[in-house]
């Protein structure tokens, strides 16, 4: 089959599935959705920013991008050996933000289903200040898939959502219609919990993943009460183990009972094919996750 038409047919399915690049530092390995990656480069000189964050190489300028450079290597812990001249760049855009990652290696690309894909243990990667959001295994290793949205957050907090813009809102009058959500990462779930909450909305309900989601769903639906008494809204992550949010999108808007009920994807990863694929599945409105206030208004207009 040929590569376009292939690509075709899994923009329009919501087949659950993802490529990730496997990418190794001291030995270890890691990987990033492709989605996230615009190129890869060979190591590159950088000019050094006084001033900056301790793990900011510096700044360069490909195709005329200017970007910084991020020592991954140094964020992670791992010791940098003396073979920098031999590493990798992995050219990064999402949150709408170019990013350069220096890695010692890249291995492959992968593709999985998220069904492969768990959710790593809290107590052992660091519940919301960890830095892994899923744990993959391929072959005979584990491959863990890096939050690299915290991680550029944690280097440059301007990158991420602007919560002093919820502040332009004023007084709110408390709503009590219920909200669902679904995303992986316990920093924005504990993000989307306040802001939604200073807006004004109490009755929410945080899901880990599409999956867990989806179960909450079906268990709404076999109640034999009509759905609009449990969630009137739904705000969902794409990228999620298990299941991403294109797929919980398509079982929404396949099932009779469910089929009208608004869903926002809210996602760090909102290419053109990106949000091609949410239209084509019926997304209600598609957002990229620094929209945090324009998010805000969404939900007003579909709530209020």
């Amino acid at each position: 089959m040929p590569q376009k038409k292939k690509q075709e047919i899994l923009l329009e399915s919501g087949t659950n599935e993802l490529e990730i690049l496997e990418f190794t530092i001291d030995g270890r390995h890691y990987g990033i959705n492709v989605a996230k990656i615009v190129e890869l480069m060979k190591y590159h000189e950088v000019t050094p920013m006084p001033n900056s964050n301790h793990f900011v190489e510096g700044v360069f300028n490909p195709r005329g991008h200017l970007m910084t450079l991020i020592n991954l290597p140094a964020y992670l812990g791992h010791t940098d050996g003396d073979s920098r001249a031999l590493d990798i760049f992995i050219i990064t855009n999402f949150n709408k933000v170019f990013s350069a990652f220096r890695v010692h290696a890249v291995e492959e690309i992968h593709r999985l289903s998220w069904t492969q894909i768990e959710k790593p243990d809290a107590a052992i990667y660091g519940g919301q200040d960890g830095l892994a959001t899923g744990i993959a295994r391929v072959g005979n290793r584990l491959v863990t898939i890096l939050d690299f949205e915290k991680i550029l957050q944690d280097i440059s907090p301007e990158s991420g959502m602007n919560l002093a813009d919820i502040e332009k809102l004023g007084e709110r009058a408390r709503n009590e219609m219920p909200i669902l959500m679904a995303d992986d990462s316990p920093a924005i779930n504990k993000i989307l919990i306040d802001v939604l909450t200073a807006a004004g909305y109490t009755n929410l309900t945080m899901c880990q993943n599409g999956q867990e989601a989806w179960d909450l769903l079906k268990e709404y639906k076999a109640s034999g009460q009509p759905i609009e008494n449990f969630v009137k809204l739904i705000i969902s992550d794409i990228e999620m183990p298990q299941m991403d949010g294109h797929k919980l999108l398509k079982n929404i808007r396949e099932d009779n009972e469910m089929r009208d009920l608004p869903v926002i994807l809210f996602s760090s990863i909102m290419s053109e094919q990106v949000r091609m694929k949410g239209e084509g599945l019926g997304a209600t409105a598609q957002l990229t996750k620094p929209e945090i206030y324009e998010l805000v208004k969404l939900v007003d207009a579909y709530i209020l």
